[in-house]
């Protein structure tokens, strides 16, 4: 049976070892998310399908062929999905750079982040208070927390130029953060941020362990999205209506375990008719993004 190689979507992420609208319930959105070699065999600039017996498997193919088929009944949502697997590096991507979604509460894990890298400037830690609105804007999406933390790390200025440290390049945020602008590609990049391994990594060691405890403990009715790919899990999830249209954007953004794989996977939506469908397609849009992997 011949080997296939992979074709990976160009995403900046790295992993070694691997708003003026109302707000809905307390996530919405507020006015004032070494492969090994015996595994894949991926193509280079330098090496052309012609030079190899391999064929190539193109993953964003993959990926797009396995989640078009859920927006069919859909009523008119968008979608986007981005997944990374942790322990080989094969990554796919459905929606191109210029598909920007708000984020929703999603954003609360950039806040937190944008936050720990101040804090990592001054040579600190988090204060008693800090800490306290960090664990709340995470674990219950509480909106007043994840206000006050925006104004502490400089607005939607201070959060763009943590983006750029963090390696986002097609996130803008909002004063009205519910309302930044971001890719599911750029909310990849941030779970190799938080997720990830490195030494040289723009959050350290203590500051990544931190969120990812955060993103562990969501309260119980929030512990939908990614979640239902995998076996454990650590995430955030985002929903708000659209007061113009009345439609919504589901959006969530996480780790989970599946098959002893790590996967990081971001999936965006928006033009959703109501919470309840946009989780639906959220989830199986989790599933199948993570069964493209697996199947490789």
């Amino acid at each position: 049976m011949p080997r296939h190689r992979v074709r990976r979507s160009a995403l900046p992420v790295s992993l070694t070892a691997a708003a003026v609208l109302a707000v809905s319930a307390a996530g919405g959105a507020y006015v004032v998310g070494r492969a090994p070699a015996a595994v894949f065999s991926v193509s280079s600039a330098s090496e052309s399908p012609e030079a190899s017996e391999e064929p190539v498997v193109d993953l964003d193919a993959e990926l797009a062929g396995a989640v078009e088929p859920l927006l069919s009944g859909a009523s008119g949502a968008a979608l986007s999905v981005a997944v990374l697997d942790s322990d080989s590096g094969a990554r796919a991507v459905y929606g191109g750079a210029a598909e920007t979604y708000e984020t929703a509460s999603i954003v609360k894990v950039d806040i937190l982040a944008a936050l720990l890298l101040r804090a990592q400037d001054e040579g600190r830690r988090l204060t008693a208070a800090e800490r306290g609105r960090a664990a709340a804007m995470i674990e219950r999406s509480d909106n007043d927390s994840a206000t006050a933390l925006l104004a502490a790390v400089g607005g939607a200025t201070g959060l763009d130029a943590a983006n750029e440290r963090l390696g986002l390049t097609a996130t803008t945020a909002s004063h009205a953060w519910g309302l930044t602008g971001t890719t599911a590609a750029d909310q990849l990049t941030l779970l190799g941020a938080v997720f990830g391994t490195e030494a040289d990594a723009a959050l350290s060691e203590e500051s990544r362990a931190y969120v990812q405890g955060l993103m562990a403990r969501v309260e119980a009715d929030q512990q939908w999205g990614v979640s239902a790919a995998g076996d454990t899990w650590a995430l955030k999830n985002g929903w708000m209506p659209r007061t113009a249209t009345g439609l919504w954007n589901v959006n969530s953004i996480g780790r989970v375990t599946a098959d002893g794989h790590i996967y990081l996977v971001a999936v965006l939506s928006g033009g959703q008719t109501s919470e309840e469908s946009g989780i639906a397609l959220v989830e199986s849009a989790a599933k199948a993004a993570v069964g493209v992997l697996a199947a490789r």
